[in-house]
C-alpha cells in the first residue's frame, strides 16, 4: 500500500514537472527569440504566422492520426495473424474495399492539405500596400538596410560581441543597429546580397527570404505588438554565417518618426530615444502588473 502510494505520488510529481515545462516553454516562446527549454514556436506577432502555426498544428494531428492508425495496423496484424493465432494462413490476394479505400483517403488528406498551403502561400505573395518599405542587403557577415521612404537612409546591422552585451541582450542575436518600424503597419522589405546568397529571417513574422546576389527578393509583415524580434541568416554563407542576426524593433509611430529623424543627424541620438521608449514600455508594463 505505501509502495503504490509512493508510486503515485511520484508519477504526480513527473506530471507536474511536465506541464510546469510545458507552460514554462510557451511563457518563454513569446520573448521575440529562442530561450532555454523553449517549446514550439516562437510567440506570432502577424496574421502570417499565425496562419504558419494554423497550418502546422493542423498537418500534427493529422501526422499523428495517421501514425497510430498504422500502429494499431501494425499490432493488430502481430496479435492476430501471428503463427501460433493462425496456424493457417490465408490465400487472399485482392479486397477491392481496401485497395479503393487506400487510394481514395490519401487523395481526401492531399487535399485537405493542400487547401491551407494554397492559401498560405497566397498570402505570404499577395503583399499588400506598403506603408513603409525597407531594403536588406546582405554581406559576409552582417546586414545592412535603406529605408527608401526616408531620403535614404542606411546603416549597418553588426552583431554586439559577447564581451561588450548588455544584461538584458541576448547572445548571438544583439545587434548595434536595430531596424526600427511602426507597430500595425504594412512593411515591405526588399532582400538583395552582395557577395553570397543569404536568407533573411524573422520567425515571429513568419518571414524567411533568400538574399540573392543580382536579384531582389521580397517578403512582407504587419507586426501588431511592440517589442524586438530576432532572426539569423538562415543559408549557409561561410565561416561566420551563424554571426550574422537580424533584430528589429517595433515601437510607437511617433517614436519611429522621431527615430528616422534623428538617424540623418546622429545615430547615438536616434538609439537614446529607442531607448527611452524602452524604458517607458518597461515602467507602464510594471504599473499595470502592480495595478
Amino acid at each position: 500500500m505505501v509502495q503504490g502510494i509512493a508510486g503515485l505520488r511520484c508519477i504526480g510529481a513527473l506530471v507536474a514537472f511536465v506541464g510546469a515545462s510545458l507552460w514554462t516553454g510557451a511563457a518563454l516562446a513569446a520573448a521575440g527569440h529562442p530561450t532555454p527549454w523553449q517549446l514550439g514556436f516562437q510567440d506570432s506577432v502577424t496574421a502570417i504566422s499565425d496562419q504558419i502555426h494554423s497550418f502546422h498544428n493542423l498537418t500534427m494531428v493529422i501526422i499523428t492520426l495517421i501514425t497510430l492508425f498504422v500502429l494499431g495496423l501494425l499490432v493488430f496484424a502481430m496479435m492476430r495473424f501471428n503463427a501460433r493465432a493462425n496456424p493457417t494462413p490465408s490465400k487472399s490476394t485482392h479486397n477491392t474495399l481496401i485497395e479503393v479505400s487506400w487510394t481514395v483517403i490519401p487523395i481526401i488528406i492531399l487535399v485537405l492539405i493542400a487547401v491551407p498551403s494554397f492559401k498560405l502561400l497566397y498570402a505570404q505573395y499577395d503583399v499588400p500596400k506598403p506603408d513603409l518599405t525597407i531594403k536588406a542587403i546582405g554581406h559576409q557577415w552582417y546586414w545592412s538596410y535603406e529605408y527608401p521612404d526616408q531620403e535614404e537612409m542606411s546603416f549597418d546591422s553588426v552583431m554586439v560581441e559577447d564581451g561588450d552585451l548588455k544584461p538584458d541582450q541576448p547572445r548571438l542575436l544583439s545587434v548595434d543597429n536595430e531596424v526600427v518600424v511602426p507597430v500595425n503597419k504594412n512593411v515591405l522589405v526588399l532582400v538583395t546580397a552582395d557577395d553570397v546568397i543569404h536568407n533573411w529571417t524573422i520567425p515571429s513574422f513568419g518571414s524567411k527570404v533568400d538574399a540573392v546576389p543580382g536579384r531582389v527578393t521580397s517578403t512582407w509583415f504587419n507586426a501588431r505588438k511592440k517589442g524586438i524580434y530576432y532572426g539569423q541568416c538562415s543559408e549557409l554563407c561561410g565561416i561566420r554565417h551563424a554571426f550574422m542576426p537580424i533584430a528589429v524593433r517595433v515601437v510607437d509611430e511617433e517614436v519611429f518618426n522621431n527615430w528616422a529623424a534623428a538617424m540623418a543627424e546622429d545615430e547615438d541620438k536616434a538609439r537614446a530615444i529607442i531607448q527611452a521608449a524602452v524604458e517607458a514600455n518597461k515602467r507602464k508594463t510594471i504599473a499595470e502588473l502592480k495595478n
